[in-house]
């Protein structure tokens, strides 16, 4: 239930209304707007009836809530969340935000390298795995808190905020101290342990869609981590499985408007892996930004032959670069940036 709030509500008559609904047994979340405030309700409903709160002074209307994502639904805020990412960066506002780096972090040069290469092209965020989920267990799994480091000083010398995969809840306290913002993958976006924990960490967090997940499972998955009382979570479509084998997954281009019809919460696009093709990377990345992404997660190695990881999937700088130009006019033409 959203409880909304007349534009002239003091603090007063807002904490009484939240004082009320505690009283009930219920958890009242307050969100401040630019010409007004809302106060999502969240628990038993049933509770709330009992309470005439359009009588209340400052209270204007009650709207309920039907979907089952509360917190990720658009009738939460009204309008589109845009979450500060760092250093004066905001993702689902105008600009649209690029990510990039390689699929793992290999060494100290290679992620320096890399990170001085994106970050001449445009991108505000450097990505490279430090922990890597693997399907084989014999292939790289990463450098693990070497490779936390090695990004964390790559950060630090650019001036990019940094990004990589959190698996697991005993790593948290270590990725506070060396990232900007964690993400969780697609084999992990039920993994409801870890969003639960996830929720409780003041970063924000890019939360991949699984292969399999309809986009109701995807913004369930974001509830549990709004639900745990952090607000700054960003949605990533990165392609499903389909019967398609001619690319990796199927990205779902359709996702990013469906998603903006339902959620406040922003979304960006991973066409690396979306398509498993560098051929293919550049021209999906542009539909995504025309049709409304928020951002893009790029993979960039300086040589994608002899990469430990995702190398048929790698753009070289040189490539990345042309595609940063091309970005910057499609987002011109969309009324956005780069």
């Amino acid at each position: 239930m959203i409880i909304v709030l007349k534009p002239n509500a003091t603090k007063e008559q807002i904490e009484h209304v939240m004082e009320k609904t505690k009283k009930m047994g219920l958890e009242p979340w307050l969100s401040e707007g630019v010409e007004r405030s809302i106060i999502a309700v969240k628990g038993e409903e049933d509770a709330l009836r009992a309470l005439p709160l359009e009588a209340f002074p400052g209270v204007e209307r009650v709207v309920p809530i039907l979907k089952p994502y509360k917190l990720a639904s658009l009738d939460y805020k009204g309008e589109p969340s845009e979450i500060d990412i760092g250093r004066g960066v905001t993702i689902g506002g105008k600009k649209v935000v690029v990510m990039a780096g390689p699929c793992s972090v290999e060494n100290r040069e290679m992620i320096l390298n890399t990170a001085e290469a994106v970050k001449k092209a445009g991108a505000l965020v450097l990505r490279g795995g430090a922990f890597k989920p693997r399907t084989s267990p014999y292939s790289f799994q990463g450098l693990g808190e070497e490779g936390l480091k090695y990004l964390a000083e790559a950060g630090e010398k650019t001036g990019l905020l940094v990004i990589t995969e959190l698996m697991d809840v005993r790593n948290i306290e270590m990725f506070e101290k060396y990232v900007d913002i964690i993400q969780i993958g697609a084999r992990n976006m039920q993994n409801f342990d870890l969003l639960k924990e996830v929720g409780k960490v003041r970063k924000p967090v890019v939360l991949k869609r699984g292969i399999a997940n309809t986009i109701k499972e995807f913004l369930m998955s974001a509830e549990y981590i709004l639900a745990g009382g952090n607000p700054d979570v960003i949605l990533c479509e990165r392609g499903i499985r389909t019967f398609e084998d001619f690319t990796r997954f199927t990205l779902d281009i359709n996702a990013i408007p469906a998603i903006k019809s339902v959620s406040h919460l922003p979304i960006i696009v991973d066409p690396s892996h979306g398509t498993g093709r560098w051929g293919m990377v550049s021209a999906v990345s542009l539909a995504a930004i025309a049709a409304g992404a928020d951002g893009l997660l790029v993979e960039v190695h300086p040589n994608p032959e002899d990469a430990l990881s995702d190398g048929d999937q790698s753009l070289l700088p040189e490539t990345f670069e042309d595609l940063m130009r091309k970005a910057a006019r499609v987002a011109e033409a969309v009324g956005r940036e780069v």
